[in-house]
């Protein structure tokens, strides 16, 4: 994808384009910090794993890895997207599994977010994906709220009981 220019309501002074090697120290952290808000504890912090996870998908096809960057410092990003491209084992159809969106703590994160997503859109459709699928953990509510506004809907609940065992206070007997 070639850098794109402000979607309607954005901050014109961002633009999205591909993202390079050349990304993947800023983008390991966005990762981190997108498993933080996931997953807590059981968080893995490590960049390195991020780094080689997301150089990987670089350049792959049917993957959709945009950052958003500052017009004045187009080198440096200030948001990141991936989408993957999958195949339903049981119809054949192509969708798209929504696995990343984090903006940088910054003035106007949510109008960048916004462009982030519209440009991810654009290439799941022009890639021919019908379909987007997301996860979002149940107290992001900025996230929750962005896919809402893009027309993204609730289809399945993952509920989640965890129980003590032995090393934890639990009776193990």
């Amino acid at each position: 994808m070639t850098a794109s220019s402000a979607a309607p309501g954005a901050r014109p002074g961002y633009l999205v384009r591909a993202a390079t090697a050349e990304d993947l120290d800023a983008i390991a952290g966005f990762e981190v910090e997108i498993a933080r808000v996931s997953f807590g504890d059981e968080a893995i912090t490590d960049p390195g794993f991020h780094h080689r996870r997301v150089a990987s998908a670089l350049g792959k096809p049917g993957e959709i890895t945009l950052v958003a960057v500052c017009r004045e410092a187009p080198r440096r990003p200030v948001g990141w997207a991936w989408l993957s491209g999958r195949t339903n084992s049981l119809t054949g159809a192509r969708y798209g599994n929504f696995r990343s969106l984090a903006v940088a703590d910054i003035d106007g994160r949510s109008e960048i977010g916004e462009m982030l997503l519209a440009a991810v859109l654009r290439a799941a459709t022009d890639g021919g994906m019908r379909q987007l699928t997301g996860k979002v953990h149940a107290r992001n509510l900025g996230m929750r709220a962005l896919y809402r506004k893009f027309g993204f809907e609730a289809t399945h609940v993952t509920m989640e009981k965890r129980v003590p065992g032995p090393d934890e206070g639990g009776s193990g007997s």
